[in-house]
């Protein structure tokens, strides 16, 4: 850059006083011209601009890292013929080059120049004109990479532009303060939410539980780097529907300013999958699969038992795991008219269905209880309390049943043609209502207990 320096240093500008009339020291450096130099030898791409006819006047650090020609070297040439482009080749190039100073705009050209050292390599360029003071065209700048580099920013950005636009994952850039600076299309639809609004907005404002897990695991990449394996994400998200639980299968990637000398962390970047659908569907695989084998455990023990009512028992108790925290079984009277208890739960504490001491005497189930309705619609029948009822237990106890109860299923008992009886079974607050599923797993739990309690009238009697 010596040469190209000490050509723009000698030079003076249309505003500059006379060094000598101004008393000025000659060797004294000109601020805009260091300048200038600073910034040609600071730039990414290699430059180097031609006079009117054809001279090259500038080559920056770039352009002698890529071909190895110094500036000394390049600066003052005419062209590019017999040092950088083959001779057969310079006519052509040179042409190109400088028929941008009768176009406006820029030129973009691909050709192959020579390194000092004998090897090519092929080079874009974009070329313009240079006006002087006058309007007219005084030279010709012309900028340039391998053409290798220049496809693989090119690639860089038609994949953020392909990430950002409408990719199958859902992609958010997340900055320092855990703010969302730039979402796709698919993690706008996924939020519930535009491209533009959730920008710069707390993500507790968008997600209403799971954001601790979150914005814990987009603190973890800030700080740590980037975990080598996918999260599997559990949020809840309010919309105008109402609120949405989704699992999403995310990534994360801390990024850095590739301009700073040392890693600067410019915020993470965080993809992620909706796969809510197939986690539902797994999970209901392995709670059928477990229900499937609970019965099968409950047939064998009950195929052990002596006594039917206790056969009937052991069918609820294996029942209980991971669907319920009480059961309790109400036979009807012969009469058809009201419910005996007959067996439960510990209501205190987790424990075996037994049958109850000194049982006989009816259950005073108010009208229109939950088990009353089951028996006289040969079905089931789901209740949950309210919430301020939950959380006194008033709900539960109203109802003869233990007060931590929240949630409740009762189903009839039925064998050949008649109603025996009816089973409840209920969960606490730590657990979700009874689904339409957990009916249908009762309902085959009470055909297995009511052919036992068939049995065991039938012994009776």
């Amino acid at each position: 850059m010596s040469a190209s320096r000490s050509e723009t240093t000698s030079a003076l500008g249309p505003d500059e006083p006379d060094r000598e009339g101004a008393g000025l020291d000659d060797s004294a450096p000109v601020p805009g011209s260091e300048l200038l130099a600073a910034l040609l030898d600071g730039m990414d791409a290699a430059l180097c601009a031609f006079d009117a006819g054809g001279t090259i006047t500038h080559w920056n650090r770039e352009a002698e890292r890529i071909l190895g020609w110094s500036s000394e070297e390049a600066v003052g040439r005419r062209g590019f013929a017999g040092w950088a482009v083959r001779t057969a080749d310079a006519g052509d190039v040179e042409g190109r080059l400088m028929a941008a100073m009768d176009a406006p705009g820029r030129q973009v050209h691909e050709f192959a120049l020579l390194r000092k050292d004998g090897g090519r390599v092929l080079v874009r360029t974009q070329s313009a004109r240079v006006l002087g003071a006058d309007g007219k065209p005084a030279g010709v700048y012309c900028a340039f990479s391998e053409v290798h580099a220049q496809i693989d920013l090119e690639r860089s950005i038609a994949l953020s532009e392909a990430l950002f636009d409408d990719a199958s994952w859902g992609v958010v850039l997340v900055d320092v303060d855990l703010r969302p600076t730039v979402v796709n299309s698919y993690a706008a639809r996924a939020l519930g939410a535009g491209r533009t609004s959730p920008l710069g907005r707390p993500l507790g404002e968008l997600v209403v539980q799971g954001v601790e897990e979150l914005e814990g695991a987009l603190h973890h990449v800030l700080a740590e780097g980037a975990p080598r394996g996918l999260a599997e994400l559990w949020v809840t998200l309010s919309t105008t529907q109402g609120e949405r639980r989704r699992c999403w299968r995310s990534g994360f990637l801390r990024l850095a300013s590739p301009l700073a000398e040392e890693p600067v962390p410019l915020g993470v970047g965080w993809l992620f999958h909706d796969v809510t659908e197939s986690k539902l569907a797994e999970q209901e695989a392995d709670r059928l699969r477990f229900r499937s084998s609970q019965l099968h455990r409950a047939g064998r023990a009950a195929a052990e038992c002596e006594d039917p009512m206790e056969a009937a028992t052991a069918y609820l108790d294996f029942s209980l795991a991971g669907f319920a925290d009480h059961a309790l079984l109400d036979l009807m009277e012969p009469d058809g008219e009201r419910l005996v208890r007959a067996a439960a739960t510990p209501s205190g504490a987790p424990g075996p269905c037994v049958a109850v001491a000194g049982g006989g005497f009816p259950v005073r189930y108010p009208q229109g209880h939950p088990a009353l309705q089951a028996a006289d619609r040969n079905g089931s029948v789901r209740a949950s309390a309210p919430a301020p009822a939950a959380a006194t237990g008033d709900w539960a106890a109203d109802r003869q049943w233990p007060r931590d109860a929240v949630h409740a299923l009762c189903t009839v008992l039925r064998s050949r043609g008649r109603t025996l009886g009816v089973v409840t079974f209920l969960r606490g607050a730590s657990r979700p209502a009874f689904e339409r599923a957990d009916a249908m797993y009762a309902e085959s739990v009470a055909v297995l207990a009511a052919a036992s309690l068939d049995l065991a009238q039938r012994a009776e009697e």
